[in-house]
């Protein structure tokens, strides 16, 4: 079921057409097989900006309330998410960053120049400990990313052995000196991040040497079996993992690739003041995702027909200019509705692809681009994409339900775009959910579902809108753009007719 859209209409870039416009949706239960891995609501924490440093960590002496040194109410809102995996340190700060720096007394923790991201100086405060325990109180699997560009084999193994082993080794001893007596349980490893650029400017035939050789020192100890993730491509690079898949395939289990909804790496364009086309541009260039996804797919199954290399796209999300006044290394900025569009369309496609994508990490997690929180010292504010992972997590670990969409299309950079798409999954209670989301700014939709071979006969929700697409939470103002009860929807013989606002998303639960 690649083929899921199908167009009812081109239509010009006016829109000019009739309010309340029709969509038809047709659910395919029978067909429904694929699992959606509660991992593609992966997260990303790197060292930039306040990500880490007033984002996730204050330390224990801080006025700010916390719990062992991390933010309570950001804690809570990250629990609240049912967050699956963390991804950490990096990013281009992985490749920079050496592990022994970070663990033994605050103190004696040697200092370090962040060159990526500010060039600030940072005190290695938050380590492997700190990291490992996070994941621990927020229950989700931590994806610990390896130092390949300036690291070495022996630096790897030696961080695998110190999280992952229960024996009388020389790194489990020092763990337990540093305080923790038991292993920790580390499912995921990247091998090296962006190898292709701020990771060591690799080509990928050099790459996937490198990749095969720090592999076979990644070792599993005492029953903690790892998931060794290769650096895959960015974007449009269809020969690096054609190379990777040819070359590395047989020894990884998850290849990885990077996708930012960027309007121009030279101008990227305000966060918060755009214009009518400048959003759906930028709809545009996040829905372009999916055939990036299904070329990349493509290359994989030829050699991996049965699927077991996982695709994981372990960075995505808008990047815009930052905030103004606020240091351009930190990439800090806001968030509106147009993000919350980007999120839930970008999620929409990866369920789609759920028998290859097996983890999603957006980016990222708190301050930075695409975040889910906003800190301002003591201040905490949920954005608009918080919402939308809020409202998506019902369809996490859900088996997915194929179906067939007719609708109105726009012509976006060359490409027809859905005016309204959507998701279906069952979960393991039986409960069927549906997510629309209608990305017409003017119009609303009026969507017909057929729910052939589903039994329900009530219907609740939750939708997702504002006023302005421009709408964002604010420190002052944190809940312009919130999830409100959606009433518009109803069952009557077997059909599901939905009154779908323009510019709206929408979480249905069917019983």
């Amino acid at each position: 079921m690649r083929k899921l859209i199908l167009s009812m209409a081109v239509l010009c870039a006016t829109m000019g057409y009739a309010q309340d416009t029709k969509t038809t949706i047709s659910l395919k239960p029978d067909e429904a097989k694929n699992v959606i891995n509660k991992n593609i609501y992966g997260q990303f924490s790197e060292h930039l900006g306040s990500c880490i440093y007033g984002g996730l960590w204050v330390g224990e002496d801080s006025p700010i309330p916390n719990t062992k040194g991390y933010r309570t109410d950001v804690l809570n809102a990250l629990k609240a998410l049912k967050i699956p995996v963390l991804r950490w340190p990096g990013g281009c700060f992985a490749d920079e960053y050496h592990w022994v720096d970070g663990i033994g007394p605050k103190e004696n923790r040697p200092k370090m120049v962040n060159n990526n991201w500010g060039g600030v100086v940072e005190d290695n405060s938050f380590g492997t400990h700190e990291f490992l325990n996070l994941c621990e109180l927020l229950g989700c699997e931590p994806y610990v990313s390896m130092n390949v560009g300036s690291g070495s084999v022996e630096e790897m193994a030696k961080w695998i052995e110190y999280m992952t082993s229960a024996g009388d080794s020389p790194m489990a001893n020092l763990r337990r000196e540093n305080g923790r007596k038991e292993p920790w349980k580390v499912k995921y490893i990247g091998i090296g991040n962006e190898s292709w650029g701020c990771g060591g400017d690799m080509l990928p035939e050099y790459y996937a040497n490198v990749f095969r050789r720090y592999g076979v020192y990644a070792r599993n100890y005492d029953g903690n079996k790892l998931f060794k993730v290769a650096c895959g491509a960015s974007d449009y690079d269809y020969n690096w993992t054609e190379v990777m898949m040819k070359n590395a395939g047989g020894k990884m289990n998850g290849l990885s690739l990077h996708y930012y909804t960027v309007a121009n790496w030279n101008s990227k364009g305000s966060a918060t003041e755009f214009k009518e086309n400048d959003y759906y541009f930028t709809i545009g260039k996040a829905v372009e995702i999916e055939e990036v996804i299904q070329k990349h797919i493509a290359v994989m199954d030829k050699y991996d027909e049965k699927k077991r290399v996982g695709l994981m796209v372990d960075e995505w999300g808008t990047w815009f200019d930052v905030e103004p006044g606020t240091n351009p290394g930190f990439l800090f900025q806001q968030n509106t509705l147009r993000d919350a569009m980007v999120a839930a369309r970008s999620l929409n496609i990866f369920h789609r692809y759920c028998d290859r994508i097996q983890m999603s990490n957006i980016a990222q997690v708190v301050n930075v681009l695409q975040a889910m929180i906003l800190t301002n010292k003591e201040k905490m504010v949920l954005t608009p994409t918080y919402h939308v992972f809020d409202m998506y997590k019902v369809h996490m670990d859900a088996t997915n339900i194929p179906m067939q969409i007719a609708t109105q299309t726009k012509s976006i950079r060359n490409r027809d775009v859905a005016i309204v798409d959507a998701t279906a999954s069952k979960d393991k209670q039986g409960l069927v959910h549906i997510s629309l989301v209608n990305i017409d700014v003017q119009n609303a939709q009026e969507v017909t579902v057929d729910l052939k071979g589903i039994n329900a006969s009530k219907v609740t929700g939750t939708i997702l809108t504002t006023k302005e697409i421009t709408d964002c939470n604010t420190f002052d103002k944190p809940e312009v753009v919130k999830p409100v009860a959606f009433k518009g929807a109803k069952i009557s013989n077997g059909i599901l007719t939905v009154k779908l606002p323009s510019k709206s998303i929408i979480t249905l639960e069917l019983n």
